[in-house]
């Protein structure tokens, strides 16, 4: 695994290049305290052993219920949509500053108006649709309006919920939604100072009824109090996120003295431990709530391979094939001398017995795996192809996600492998490293340091 290990040290420093200003107050976690603390991580999860349930490839722990919302979104079956950039609470984990309106969006997408966006739903065939925000109680209005024409216009199946601070909710705003077609609803309740009062005016309204908050150290033990008085007020799920930081929280974060694990982005390792916690004061206690910690190595992988797979499977090429990753990969077959024009594209479904049968000097794997992302027409780059849907034009940006790998042939048969096992190893070699990246979702998590 010398490549994987190689790919983890570089992020030891991601930290403070991607907050340079903030280089001389970030403090790396140093290996005595990130023993200390995966100590920690790994007597709690013991202690929960079979009570503990995982998802995604060991990525998603959860007791007693996983909610419809969360199984689709790991299955990269749902669209966000953030219904308005504005918030009228003021969060110190936000990770985004929520201060403005503007054009209802996901993914860079803008849509003005339902009709856009449930054609994008249906054309892509997404299984479930969530508002955000900022906060969709704001506006209303328009919150009501995309729920009822996603719920007429999308399959009877499609799943849809709504997130909110509940700081306006009251019972008829609930009944409203519920009538437009609302399956669940989800309070940050750290936004009222984890008050319940507008999570109880949703019970028997909404369908179900959740909370969804990150996990902050410092309010374990409250939460911790608060799961009976949660499960009196018709909460049937809790999700537990991992903070992280941001270029919006972080002035904020940054006194709380947390630890950063290094990774792809910081996340808060207390955060974990916290969300644990939690976790397991409930089993113990037998609290027929269901829970589940949102990490962000989860949402690292999961989500993001969800949605380029979502895109890209439309756009597949003749010879591509889609890989768990969400990439479009084509092999070619590349003679030692010939050009990549000369190469003879290889079937994906073959084995590596099965390769085309040249002297070992000459037999070359020449790898593409190439991304598919959209863009509103007028903000996409010149090169590329336009997209109908509707009423609305978008922009086909298409490119390759890493320079041509070549497979050596004493690599071919690792490189199927690679390709056709259910759980392939991280592989040592540097070109199949970079392939198992595009290939694959990472199983598990990681070591602190």
């Amino acid at each position: 695994m010398s490549a994987y290990l190689n790919y983890l040290n570089s992020l030891l420093n991601n930290t403070r290049r991607q907050f340079p200003e903030y280089a001389a107050d970030l403090k790396p976690l140093n290996y005595a305290r990130a023993l200390a603390l995966e100590s920690q991580r790994d007597q709690l999860l013991d202690s929960m052993g079979s009570r503990l349930n995982w998802s995604f490839k060991q990525t998603k722990p959860w007791i007693n219920r996983l909610s419809e919302g969360c199984r689709l979104c790991g299955k990269g079956e749902w669209s966000c949509l953030f219904i308005t950039g504005k918030c009228n609470a003021g969060c110190f984990y936000c990770p985004a500053p929520q201060l403005t309106d503007g054009l209802p969006e996901t993914q860079q997408l803008t849509f003005g108006n339902p009709e856009v966006y449930i054609a994008y739903l249906n054309h892509f065939g997404f299984g479930g649709v969530s508002l955000s925000g900022g906060e969709p109680l704001l506006v209303f209005d328009r919150t009501l309006r995309f729920i009822r024409e996603v719920r007429k216009k999308t399959a009877p199946s499609v799943y849809l919920w709504m997130y909110t601070n509940g700081i306006l909710a009251d019972e008829e705003k609930f009944r409203q939604l519920a009538d437009a077609g609302l399956d669940e609803i989800r309070f940050d309740i750290g936004a009222t100072r984890y008050h319940l009062d507008a999570v109880k005016k949703a019970k028997g309204i909404i369908p179900h009824v959740t909370i969804e908050i990150p996990a902050v150290p410092e309010e374990k033990e409250l939460i911790k109090k608060l799961l009976p008085e949660m499960v009196e007020a018709g909460v049937t799920n809790l999700h537990l996120h991992q903070l992280r930081l941001t270029t919006h929280n972080i002035p904020k974060l940054l006194p709380r003295n947390y630890s950063y694990l290094q990774a792809e982005q910081p996340a808060v390792a207390e955060s974990e431990l916290a969300a644990l916690e939690i976790m397991h004061a409930a089993l113990e206690q037998g609290f027929d709530i269901g829970i589940n910690y949102c990490c962000f190595q989860y949402k690292n992988r999961f989500q993001k391979a969800g949605y380029r797979r979502k895109i890209a499977a439309r756009f597949a090429e003749p010879g591509e094939e889609l890989t768990e990753n969400g990439y479009l990969r084509k092999i070619f077959v590349l003679p030692a001398q010939d050009a990549p024009a000369k190469a003879t594209p290889v079937n994906p479904l073959l084995t590596a017995t099965e390769l085309p049968d040249l002297p070992n000097d000459e037999k070359k794997l020449s790898v593409f795996y190439r991304t598919v992302k959209l863009r509103d027409s007028e903000n996409g780059s010149a090169a590329g192809q336009t997209f109908r849907l509707g009423e609305k034009d978008y922009r086909v940006e298409s490119g390759f996600a890493v320079q041509a790998l070549e497979i050596e042939p004493e690599e071919q048969a690792g490189f199927m492998e690679l390709i056709h096992e259910e759980v392939p190893q991280i592989p040592d070699s540097p070109a199949l490293f970079k392939a198992w990246k595009h290939e694959r979702i990472e199983e598990g998590w990681r070591n602190y340091f």
